[in-house]
Protein backbone atom coordinates (compact mmCIF):
# COMPACT_ATOMS: atom_id res chain seq x y z
CA UNK A 1 0.00 0.00 0.00
CA UNK A 2 1.52 3.33 -1.05
CA UNK A 3 1.32 6.52 0.99
CA UNK A 4 -1.39 8.02 -1.21
CA UNK A 5 -3.66 4.97 -0.77
CA UNK A 6 -3.04 4.97 2.98
CA UNK A 7 -4.02 8.63 3.17
CA UNK A 8 -7.19 8.01 1.16
CA UNK A 9 -8.17 5.14 3.46
CA UNK A 10 -7.52 7.30 6.50
CA UNK A 11 -9.70 10.06 5.07
CA UNK A 12 -12.53 7.52 4.77
CA UNK A 13 -12.45 6.93 8.50
CA UNK A 14 -14.50 9.10 10.82
CA UNK A 15 -14.26 9.18 14.58
CA UNK A 16 -17.68 9.31 16.25
CA UNK A 17 -18.07 10.14 19.91
CA UNK A 18 -21.07 9.70 22.22
CA UNK A 19 -20.86 11.06 25.77
CA UNK A 20 -23.42 11.52 28.54
CA UNK A 21 -22.25 13.58 31.53
CA UNK A 22 -23.74 13.44 35.01
CA UNK A 23 -23.55 17.19 35.41
CA UNK A 24 -25.31 20.49 34.74
CA UNK A 25 -24.93 21.88 31.24
CA UNK A 26 -23.57 25.09 32.80
CA UNK A 27 -20.36 23.19 33.53
CA UNK A 28 -19.73 22.31 29.89
CA UNK A 29 -16.35 24.09 29.71
CA UNK A 30 -14.53 21.48 31.75
CA UNK A 31 -15.40 18.76 29.22
CA UNK A 32 -13.87 20.51 26.19
CA UNK A 33 -16.93 19.82 24.05
CA UNK A 34 -16.76 20.88 20.39
CA UNK A 35 -19.21 23.39 18.96
CA UNK A 36 -22.52 21.93 17.80
CA UNK A 37 -24.30 21.96 14.47
CA UNK A 38 -27.55 21.20 16.29
CA UNK A 39 -28.71 21.64 19.87
CA UNK A 40 -31.90 19.70 20.52
CA UNK A 41 -33.64 19.19 23.83
CA UNK A 42 -36.91 18.87 25.68
CA UNK A 43 -36.90 21.62 28.29
CA UNK A 44 -38.88 21.30 31.54
CA UNK A 45 -42.47 22.49 31.19
CA UNK A 46 -42.49 24.14 34.64
CA UNK A 47 -45.79 22.47 35.52
CA UNK A 48 -44.65 21.60 39.03
CA UNK A 49 -46.89 19.41 41.16
CA UNK A 50 -49.45 19.00 38.35
CA UNK A 51 -47.08 16.95 36.21
CA UNK A 52 -49.28 13.84 36.34
CA UNK A 53 -52.56 15.74 36.44
CA UNK A 54 -53.97 14.24 33.22
CA UNK A 55 -52.34 10.85 33.49
CA UNK A 56 -53.78 7.62 34.94
CA UNK A 57 -50.54 7.40 36.94
CA UNK A 58 -52.15 9.84 39.37
CA UNK A 59 -54.14 6.86 40.68
CA UNK A 60 -53.11 3.42 41.86
CA UNK A 61 -53.11 1.07 38.86
CA UNK A 62 -54.58 3.91 36.81
CA UNK A 63 -58.02 3.60 38.43
CA UNK A 64 -59.46 6.43 40.55
CA UNK A 65 -61.44 3.86 42.56
CA UNK A 66 -58.12 2.70 44.04
CA UNK A 67 -57.18 6.11 45.37
CA UNK A 68 -54.22 8.33 44.60
CA UNK A 69 -50.81 6.88 43.88
CA UNK A 70 -47.36 8.16 44.87
CA UNK A 71 -47.41 10.26 41.69
CA UNK A 72 -50.35 12.40 42.86
CA UNK A 73 -49.30 15.97 43.52
CA UNK A 74 -45.74 15.30 42.43
CA UNK A 75 -43.55 16.98 39.85
CA UNK A 76 -41.43 15.07 37.36
CA UNK A 77 -38.13 16.42 38.68
CA UNK A 78 -36.85 19.10 41.02
CA UNK A 79 -35.95 21.35 38.09
CA UNK A 80 -39.51 21.39 36.75
CA UNK A 81 -40.44 24.43 38.77
CA UNK A 82 -37.28 26.53 38.50
CA UNK A 83 -35.68 25.87 35.12
CA UNK A 84 -33.76 29.00 34.07
CA UNK A 85 -34.57 29.58 30.42
CA UNK A 86 -32.18 32.53 30.10
CA UNK A 87 -29.21 30.44 31.25
CA UNK A 88 -30.25 27.70 28.86
CA UNK A 89 -30.45 30.05 25.88
CA UNK A 90 -27.08 31.56 26.75
CA UNK A 91 -25.56 28.09 26.84
CA UNK A 92 -27.04 27.17 23.48
CA UNK A 93 -25.93 30.37 21.77
CA UNK A 94 -22.41 29.85 23.12
CA UNK A 95 -22.10 26.23 22.12
CA UNK A 96 -23.44 26.39 18.57
CA UNK A 97 -20.93 26.87 15.77
CA UNK A 98 -20.52 30.37 14.37
CA UNK A 99 -22.62 31.50 11.46
CA UNK A 100 -20.71 30.27 8.38
CA UNK A 101 -20.29 32.16 5.11
CA UNK A 102 -21.50 29.21 3.05
CA UNK A 103 -25.15 28.50 2.39
CA UNK A 104 -26.82 25.43 3.91
CA UNK A 105 -24.23 25.19 6.69
CA UNK A 106 -25.75 27.31 9.47
CA UNK A 107 -26.55 25.73 12.86
CA UNK A 108 -29.93 25.46 14.56
CA UNK A 109 -31.58 24.76 17.87
CA UNK A 110 -34.73 22.68 18.30
CA UNK A 111 -36.63 23.03 21.56
CA UNK A 112 -39.49 20.70 22.45
CA UNK A 113 -41.96 22.68 24.53
CA UNK A 114 -45.57 23.16 25.46
CA UNK A 115 -47.76 25.19 23.13
CA UNK A 116 -47.97 27.93 25.75
CA UNK A 117 -44.17 28.23 25.94
CA UNK A 118 -43.67 29.05 22.25
CA UNK A 119 -44.06 32.88 22.49
CA UNK A 120 -41.71 33.01 25.48
CA UNK A 121 -39.10 30.92 23.69
CA UNK A 122 -39.23 33.21 20.66
CA UNK A 123 -38.83 36.30 22.84
CA UNK A 124 -35.97 34.93 24.93
CA UNK A 125 -34.32 33.45 21.86
CA UNK A 126 -34.14 36.86 20.20
CA UNK A 127 -32.33 38.25 23.24
CA UNK A 128 -29.64 35.60 22.76
CA UNK A 129 -29.07 36.04 19.05
CA UNK A 130 -31.76 33.74 17.63
CA UNK A 131 -33.48 36.28 15.45
CA UNK A 132 -35.59 33.76 13.54
CA UNK A 133 -37.78 30.79 14.30
CA UNK A 134 -40.58 28.57 13.09
CA UNK A 135 -42.79 26.04 14.90
CA UNK A 136 -43.08 22.29 14.50
CA UNK A 137 -46.20 20.28 15.31
CA UNK A 138 -46.30 16.55 16.02
CA UNK A 139 -49.48 14.53 15.73
CA UNK A 140 -50.11 11.51 17.97
CA UNK A 141 -52.64 8.75 17.47
CA UNK A 142 -53.21 8.65 21.24
CA UNK A 143 -53.51 11.11 24.11
CA UNK A 144 -51.77 11.16 27.50
CA UNK A 145 -54.74 13.10 28.92
CA UNK A 146 -56.80 9.99 29.58
CA UNK A 147 -58.40 11.34 32.75
CA UNK A 148 -59.96 14.23 30.82
CA UNK A 149 -61.34 12.16 27.94
CA UNK A 150 -64.93 12.36 29.24
CA UNK A 151 -64.64 16.03 30.18
CA UNK A 152 -63.32 17.86 27.10
CA UNK A 153 -61.34 17.50 23.88
CA UNK A 154 -57.98 16.07 24.88
CA UNK A 155 -54.53 16.99 23.64
CA UNK A 156 -52.88 14.67 21.13
CA UNK A 157 -50.12 16.95 19.87
CA UNK A 158 -46.56 17.80 20.82
CA UNK A 159 -44.76 20.99 19.93
CA UNK A 160 -41.29 22.26 19.20
CA UNK A 161 -39.68 25.36 17.80
CA UNK A 162 -36.69 25.72 15.49
CA UNK A 163 -34.52 28.70 16.43
CA UNK A 164 -31.71 30.10 14.30
CA UNK A 165 -29.65 33.27 13.91
CA UNK A 166 -29.66 34.85 10.44
CA UNK A 167 -29.10 32.25 7.74
CA UNK A 168 -31.47 29.34 7.33
CA UNK A 169 -30.06 26.22 9.01
CA UNK A 170 -28.55 23.26 7.18
CA UNK A 171 -31.46 21.39 5.64
CA UNK A 172 -31.22 17.90 4.13
CA UNK A 173 -34.65 17.38 2.65
CA UNK A 174 -33.37 15.40 -0.40
CA UNK A 175 -35.68 17.41 -2.66
CA UNK A 176 -38.72 16.43 -0.60
CA UNK A 177 -41.22 18.92 0.78
CA UNK A 178 -41.16 18.73 4.59
CA UNK A 179 -44.29 19.98 6.35
CA UNK A 180 -44.21 21.75 9.69
CA UNK A 181 -46.31 18.93 11.11
CA UNK A 182 -45.35 15.27 11.24
CA UNK A 183 -46.51 12.09 12.90
CA UNK A 184 -45.30 11.27 16.39
CA UNK A 185 -44.31 7.58 16.07
CA UNK A 186 -44.68 5.11 18.88
CA UNK A 187 -41.28 3.83 19.96
CA UNK A 188 -41.88 0.26 21.07
CA UNK A 189 -38.25 -0.76 20.64
CA UNK A 190 -36.82 1.58 23.29
CA UNK A 191 -37.47 0.97 26.97
CA UNK A 192 -39.17 3.95 28.62
CA UNK A 193 -37.25 5.36 31.58
CA UNK A 194 -38.41 8.98 31.56
CA UNK A 195 -41.92 10.50 31.75
CA UNK A 196 -41.34 12.86 28.81
CA UNK A 197 -39.05 10.61 26.76
CA UNK A 198 -38.96 11.39 23.05
CA UNK A 199 -39.12 8.60 20.42
CA UNK A 200 -35.82 7.62 18.80
CA UNK A 201 -37.38 7.43 15.29
CA UNK A 202 -38.67 11.02 15.56
CA UNK A 203 -35.31 12.29 16.84
CA UNK A 204 -33.54 10.52 13.99
CA UNK A 205 -35.81 12.28 11.50
CA UNK A 206 -35.00 15.71 12.93
CA UNK A 207 -31.29 15.04 13.30
CA UNK A 208 -31.12 13.79 9.69
CA UNK A 209 -32.78 16.96 8.44
CA UNK A 210 -30.48 19.42 10.21
CA UNK A 211 -27.10 17.64 10.34
CA UNK A 212 -24.68 15.56 8.29
CA UNK A 213 -22.64 12.48 9.21
CA UNK A 214 -19.88 13.53 11.60
CA UNK A 215 -21.62 16.70 12.80
CA UNK A 216 -22.03 17.45 16.51
CA UNK A 217 -25.41 17.21 18.27
CA UNK A 218 -25.83 18.35 21.88
CA UNK A 219 -28.71 17.75 24.30
CA UNK A 220 -28.22 19.98 27.37
CA UNK A 221 -30.99 18.27 29.36
CA UNK A 222 -30.58 14.75 28.03
CA UNK A 223 -32.99 12.86 30.30
CA UNK A 224 -33.34 9.33 28.94
CA UNK A 225 -30.53 9.82 26.43
CA UNK A 226 -32.66 9.02 23.38
CA UNK A 227 -31.25 12.06 21.56
CA UNK A 228 -27.75 10.65 21.97
CA UNK A 229 -28.86 7.22 20.86
CA UNK A 230 -30.55 8.62 17.75
CA UNK A 231 -27.46 10.67 16.90
CA UNK A 232 -25.13 7.70 17.40
CA UNK A 233 -27.23 5.49 15.15
CA UNK A 234 -26.89 8.16 12.46
CA UNK A 235 -23.11 8.48 12.96
CA UNK A 236 -23.27 11.95 14.50
CA UNK A 237 -21.13 12.98 17.45
CA UNK A 238 -23.34 13.62 20.45
CA UNK A 239 -22.98 15.02 23.95
CA UNK A 240 -25.57 15.27 26.70
CA UNK A 241 -25.96 16.42 30.30
CA UNK A 242 -28.25 14.97 32.96
CA UNK A 243 -28.26 16.08 36.60
CA UNK A 244 -30.62 13.46 38.03
CA UNK A 245 -28.37 10.57 39.07
CA UNK A 246 -31.11 7.94 38.78
CA UNK A 247 -32.12 9.00 35.26
CA UNK A 248 -28.45 9.26 34.29
CA UNK A 249 -27.81 5.71 35.52
CA UNK A 250 -30.84 4.33 33.67
CA UNK A 251 -29.88 6.17 30.49
CA UNK A 252 -26.39 4.72 30.55
CA UNK A 253 -27.54 1.18 31.35
CA UNK A 254 -30.78 0.89 29.38
CA UNK A 255 -30.74 3.36 26.50
CA UNK A 256 -27.05 3.66 25.70
CA UNK A 257 -25.96 0.23 26.92
CA UNK A 258 -25.06 -1.17 23.50
CA UNK A 259 -23.53 2.05 22.20
CA UNK A 260 -19.83 2.13 22.91
CA UNK A 261 -19.16 5.29 24.89
CA UNK A 262 -16.04 6.84 23.45
CA UNK A 263 -14.43 6.78 20.03
CA UNK A 264 -15.90 4.62 17.31
CA UNK A 265 -14.44 4.17 13.87
CA UNK A 266 -16.86 3.99 10.96
CA UNK A 267 -16.43 3.80 7.22
CA UNK A 268 -17.68 6.88 5.39
CA UNK A 269 -18.24 4.80 2.26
Amino acid sequence: MNLQTAKENKDRQLKIKTELYHDNFQNYKKYNIPKAQLVIADIPYNIGINAYGSSPQWYIDGDNKNGESDMAGKQFFNSDKNFNLYEYMHFCSTLLIKEPKEKNKAPAMIVFCSFEQIPTLIEVGKKHGFANSYPLFFIKDYSPQVLKANMRIVGATEHAIVLYRDKLPKFNNNKRMIFNWMKWPRDNKTVKIHPTQKPVPLLKTLISLFTDVGDVVIDPVAGSGTTLRAAAELNRNSYGFEIDRFVYKDAKEKILKNIQMGLLTINRG
